[in-house]
């Protein structure tokens, strides 16, 4: 065995590296003078914010006062605040009133002070589990705002949200139509107009403006704000908050999202729409003409799923919005509802897509496979049914591929002893041990990558359907066995401690699943292993493979603990059925004799032609064979 030696080389390079490092970190100290600057700055915007909310809650205080009272000298110095726009102050709707408008899905609160949604509930859907009795609002308790800022001629900045709308309610036909106007005359105002028709998320939205042309300064677009704290629905938080995301389109019908992390900003352009996704529940905001661009925002609100109970993420938008002879009129759309991929797909706007199905084939394969299919099958059974149900259909159509990768095994396993003896014959020559192995696949017709394959193809199955069963709404609240909501953990033990990375209860699934993968693994490693032998200089499987029969089953148990109970019951319910499917190959479809009587009599014919991998992999070792020659004669 060669002995370690005394490398002075490392030592220098090591130093040299060391050296580099604090040179560098010397040379990125902060600068005392920027600090200063950067603190001073941060003051500065503190106290102008202080100073706006100041003016905000003083013309609040004024209006309410001037609608109430009728006081001339409040009206007069609320005109010095907001100009013509003090006009709203003197009518009747200048007071805290609210306006609804609902049909059988929605129901939307609409308020006079700001004119926008203040409360957004379904009415078909429960927080937390199935009989709570609390409907999932959207939209509640100040948790988002819609604010336009307008920029007067006169030179005053302005916010909507602070003023007060004037409501009128109307119906045509069976739809409610909600008009909202902040007015600066009798004829003068901005108005936000909601559509809200029967049976529908969808709800029409437009903000126009009339006779404005002269009250705002329209050398510039106007800003729309909107913003928006998502609040948690479901039992797992650190589940729910890992899909929640904020969506968009772009650039001609391509969809894209913002990171997870804190304080993720991007500016984007050409914006049809901006999606505040919640998992099951999402927020979206639409226009017919693309903004022409959008600077967006998203902050991770769970630092601790101890504490951070209440919100997941923190969403921001703020697009422009372009006057046409110096009048605003842009037709938009609200959705409030849930994330349902069928659902979202009828409107023919790529709301789809918001839906994390996977990219590529994995997507594929959902959209036009796993869905179709998933959702006939749960027109006529439970949703545990379903899925046990569906796993079967899935693993006997890809049942030849698992027979495939079996038969690879069983071929190789009948080599095995021939390939140990090219082993110990050229043990001192891995090159020439190599070759000799190549020759005798191809003699014996035997593809030492069609064990692999099988796998391969399996490989997109696995991850579509691990994308799947979190994004399927339909699983959500609906309850199989122990287990009263396949779309969350299926706790049957609660822990009076946290375990990190684990949680504070037992879910069951996980660890049926846990137990079936062991066992699968412990069947598949050791027909591996005699299928396989470790080659020279490379590593050793055998060793890896048993260390991940356990490794396997216990990240499942972790990873999976807090996971949705429906993915793990496929898992389990898949490798309990592709167990069962192995033993029948194995004892009663693979016939090892007969394997090892076809291989003997591949060796008597003519070696098949070899394809273009295995050519290209003999000329390599052939060509580095001869290298290796010409080496030793130059010696």
């Amino acid at each position: 065995m060669e002995q370690k030696k005394f490398d002075p080389n490392s030592i220098i390079g090591f130093a040299l590296i060391f050296g580099i490092l604090i040179w560098i970190m010397y040379q990125n100290q902060p600068d005392p003078v920027a600090i200063a600057a950067e603190k001073a700055q941060k003051e500065l915007v503190i106290k102008e914010a202080q100073a706006k909310e100041l003016n905000d809650k003083v013309v609040a205080q004024a209006t309410e006062a001037v609608a109430t009272t009728g006081d001339s000298t409040q009206l007069a110095n609320l005109e010095k605040k907001l100009g013509n726009f003090a006009y709203s102050a003197t009518l009747p709707s200048a007071k805290e009133g609210f306006t609804t408008i609902e049909n059988e899905l929605v129901k939307l609160k609409i308020a006079n002070k700001g004119g926008y949604i203040v409360e957004a509930t379904l009415k078909n859907y429960e927080r937390f589990n199935k009989g709570s009795g609390e409907l999932v609002a959207l939209i509640k308790d100040n948790n988002a705002n819609l604010n336009v800022q307008l920029i007067t001629s006169d030179n005053r900045t302005l916010n909507t949200k602070d003023l007060f709308f004037e409501p009128n309610l109307t119906k045509v036909g069976s739809d409610q139509v909600l008009s909202m106007r902040l007015k600066a005359g009798a004829n003068e105002y901005l108005e936000y107009k909601y559509v809200l028709k029967a049976d529908d998320y969808m709800l029409d939205f437009v903000i126009h403006s009339k006779g404005l042309n002269k009250v705002l300064n329209s050398s510039k677009p106007l800003n729309l704000e909107w913003d928006l704290k998502s609040y948690t629905n479901e039992k797992s938080i650190s589940y729910e908050n890992r899909y929640a995301e904020l969506y968009y389109e772009h650039e001609e019908g391509k969809s894209d999202y913002l990171g997870l992390g804190n304080d993720e900003v991007e500016t984007v352009t050409d914006v049809s729409y901006i999606a505040y996704k919640q998992h099951f529940f999402t927020s979206i905001l639409l226009s017919d003409v693309p903004f022409t661009k959008a600077e967006i925002f998203s902050n991770n609100l769970v630092k601790d799923e101890q504490i951070d109970s209440v919100y997941t993420k923190q969403f921001k938008a703020i697009v422009p919005l372009a006057f046409i002879n110096g009048e605003i009129d842009q037709k938009m759309n609200w959705y409030y509802g849930p994330t349902d991929y069928t659902l979202l797909k009828k409107y023919d706007r790529n709301l789809e897509d918001i839906v994390a199905l996977g990219w590529g084939i994995f997507g594929w394969i959902n959209r036009h496979a796993f869905i179709p299919m998933y959702g006939f099958l749960s027109m006529f059974i439970q949703h545990g049914w379903a899925i046990i149900l569906f796993t079967i259909l899935v693993k006997l159509l890809m049942s030849p591929i698992t027979y495939k990768s079996f038969l690879s095994q069983a071929k190789m396993k009948v080599l095995r002893p021939e390939i140990m003896e090219l082993g110990e014959k050229f043990k001192k020559d891995p090159m020439k041990k190599q070759q000799e192995t190549m020759k005798l696949y191809n003699k014996a017709g035997v593809n030492p990558m069609a064990g692999c394959i099988p796998g391969l193809m399996q490989a997109p199955i696995f991850y579509a359907l691990f994308q799947f069963f979190p994004s399927a709404i339909g699983l959500r609240q609906q309850g199989f066995l122990w287990a009263d909501d396949l779309s969350s953990f299926d706790s049957i033990y609660e822990l009076p401690f946290h375990i990190p990375f684990y949680g504070s209860h037992i879910s069951l699934f996980p660890i049926l699943a846990s137990i079936a993968i062991f066992f699968y693994m412990k069947m598949t490693t050791g027909d591996q292993q005699m299928a396989t032998p470790t080659q020279e200089g490379m590593p050793d499987m055998a060793k890896m493979m048993k260390i991940m029969i356990y490794v396997s089953p216990l990240m499942m148990l972790f990873f999976f603990n807090s996971y949705a109970s429906g993915l793990s019951l496929y898992y389990f319910v898949s490798n309990t059925i592709t167990i069962g499917i192995m033993l029948i190959i194995k004892n009663y479809i693979i016939d090892s004799d007969k394997i090892h009587n076809e291989i003997q009599e591949n060796k008597k014919k003519e070696p098949k032609k070899q394809g273009k991998f295995q050519r290209k992999l003999q000329e390599v070792m052939e060509q580095a064979e001869a290298q290796k020659a010409l080496d030793k004669k130059k010696k």
